[in-house]
């Protein structure tokens, strides 16, 4: 089974995503960290974010090895654990920049779509989050999901992920609403896809929100088989 998550930035996405395969006992894949990762080597590089034809070169060689353990999710770029520094603000007010490079992304979707077909040979399945997941990435998902929540909820969120004093208010807003913007532009995240379940998360705990997606892939996974029946 491949359960497709989507959604907008602070919506719960990897907090849910992790959640589910945990629970289901399936891989999870964090496509976003994927491209935060290439940020992070363009940037260790010197590279220029606006030099679009070097940043897809460097998307192209870098060496990523991404743990698809939902309860040890590690990465390294070139050799490098990146799973710390990925998450630091200058990546964060960054990664915009690579996710909307069109070469990066097409890059990326053959990186990740090789690790869905490895994940569901040899596991049977997994859970990925991003933001096209279900529109382009694995558009044969068994379950798709739009994860949505207001703005304040996303922000009080994302505020939580971060140590204290990390941004202020307005970093916090800018990578909420900023980058939403610019990933819009090449990324249809913010309206279901057709045969996706859109989840409202904005007064839902986190245990909720897994118990909702949870049920929806069981229902899923149930369902050829009552038409077989």
């Amino acid at each position: 089974m491949i359960i497709a998550v989507d959604g907008p930035s602070g919506s719960g996405k990897s907090s849910t995503a992790r959640g589910v395969a945990t629970r289901l006992g399936l891989r999870y894949l964090d496509t976003g960290a994927m491209y935060r990762a290439v940020t992070w080597s363009a940037l260790e590089h010197g590279l220029d974010l606006d030099d679009t034809e070097a940043v897809a070169e460097r998307a192209r060689q870098v060496e990523l090895s991404i743990s698809t353990d939902a309860q040890h999710a590690r990465f390294t770029a070139d050799g490098t654990d990146v799973t710390e520094a990925i998450r630091d603000p200058r990546i964060s007010a960054s990664v915009s920049k690579i996710a909307t490079n069109l070469a990066v992304r097409e890059e990326l979707i053959r990186r990740q779509r090789a690790i869905i077909d490895e994940a569901v040979d040899d596991t049977g399945g997994i859970v990925v989050e991003g933001r096209d997941i279900a529109t382009v990435v694995a558009t044969h998902a068994e379950l798709k999901v739009l994860l949505t929540a207001d703005q304040d909820a996303r922000m009080e969120r994302r505020k939580a992920e971060l140590a204290e004093g990390a941004v202020t208010a307005e970093q916090l807003r800018d990578q909420i609403v900023r980058r939403d913007a610019d990933d819009a532009t090449v990324s249809e995240f913010q309206v279901a896809s057709d045969g996706a379940v859109t989840v409202d998360s904005t007064h839902l705990s986190l245990e909720e929100v897994i118990d909702v997606i949870s049920r929806l892939a069981k229902e899923a996974e149930a369902a050829p088989r009552d038409r077989e029946s």
